[in-house]
């Protein structure tokens, strides 16, 4: 089973992901940048399911560059999931490698889709 991990500084958004993709997917949580990039190194994911706004010194744009450049984890989807909604916003994550970007409030089925359809 391919492993996600969900950062989220919002247990509430983990558990919404987690059990929708819970049934499919091994799924690991993280609620900061910090203990991201350690999971990140730690269980190397298929998928890591990205908040851009969280509390601490790693913010997820920095978490995602530090997977998008990294000749050891670059192969990770990353799939922002994240209340910035400008398309300025957007366009900044794709230039740093996000392979998909879901504005809050998403559609659970909506991911689903997407990382079965990258994934499986």
């Amino acid at each position: 089973m391919s492993t996600i991990l969900i950062v989220d500084d919002h247990s509430d958004i983990r558990r919404l992901l987690s059990i929708t993709l819970g049934k499919e997917f091994t799924i690991i949580e993280a609620e900061d940048g910090k203990s991201a990039l350690e999971a990140v190194r730690r269980h190397h994911p298929k998928l890591v399911l990205l908040d851009v706004m969280m509390p601490g010194e790693v913010d997820g744009l920095q978490v995602l560059d530090a997977i998008k450049t990294d000749p050891a984890t670059r192969d990770i989807l990353v799939a922002m999931v994240t209340a910035r909604g400008q398309t300025s916003d957007h366009d900044d994550a794709r230039k740093r490698g996000a392979d998909a970007y879901f504005i809050k409030p998403f559609s659970p089925l909506q991911v689903v889709s997407w990382a079965r359809s990258h994934i499986l």
